[in-house]
């Protein structure tokens, strides 16, 4: 089974069960407590998942609420199925427009979520994701976006802003932002300054949601300021914390 040492199979039997007071009647729950849509509590036994990790224990709940959502958490304690999950659960594909976007840092993990996304989606044949990064010929989205219109959008903060900008990606109907590892996005001030740009295109009513293995202090303020209300969750080892 590939998800004992796979950080990105995020939901599986192994993630880390962490003992302590506020954890340790958690593992008697299950994914069925969290009233998700069929066709993803269908995807999750099929993949083999049973009892949520702390990190979607805690955060899930909030995040299928369409609260805001800021999440530190260890790689490999489930970080990736909380938005992937949630965004699934909330999203409507009833039309060709683009209702959620994904931000990472690299292309290689912009299609490790797209998988992910294929993955928990594999009972929702309406909903469409696609990955868009740097190196692809920029007509080749273009011709995506306009024939093959995504509901969900993985990818890099250059290539995105590039086809914002040149008005092929609409953003009017985004509903979810959602930076993942989103301190090696924030902490560059030019990558910061495509991601502020991409997030100013969208609706000023939407859920933001931010994840991160590692967030100092001063990046988690930078985080705050992309939220209305933020229902931090931060989830690290036995270290847990709500709000600050």
């Amino acid at each position: 089974m590939r998800c004992r040492d796979d950080p990105l199979d995020l939901s599986c039997p192994y993630a880390p069960t962490v003992r302590g007071s506020t954890y340790s009647g958690i593992h008697a729950s299950g994914f069925r407590d969290f009233l998700l849509k069929p066709e993803l509590l269908r995807a999750v036994v099929d993949c083999g998942f049973e009892h949520p990790s702390e990190v979607q224990h805690e955060c899930i709940p909030q995040a299928i609420l369409g609260m805001d959502v800021i999440c530190q958490a260890k790689s490999g304690m489930g970080k990736t199925a909380v938005f992937v999950l949630s965004t699934l659960h909330q999203m409507e594909a009833k039309e060709n427009a683009v209702g959620a976007i994904v931000l990472c840092h690299t292309r290689e993990l912009a299609f490790q979520i797209k998988n992910e996304f294929d993955r928990f989606s594999r009972y929702l044949p309406d909903v469409k994701c696609n990955v868009f990064y740097g190196g692809v010929p920029v007509p080749e989205h273009k011709r995506i976006l306009k024939s093959e219109c995504p509901h969900i959008i993985v990818g890099t903060p250059g290539r995105i802003l590039q086809l914002v900008r040149e008005k092929d990606l609409v953003t009017k109907n985004v509903k979810h932002f959602i930076l993942d590892e989103c301190d090696k996005m924030l902490e560059k001030l030019d990558m910061r300054g495509d991601v502020q740009e991409i997030f100013k295109s969208t609706p000023h009513e939407k859920q933001v949601m931010m994840f991160s293995a590692t967030l100092a202090n001063d990046m988690r303020s930078v985080c705050k300021k992309f939220m209305q209300a933020a229902a931090a969750s931060i989830c690290d080892g036995s270290v847990r914390a709500r709000g600050g």
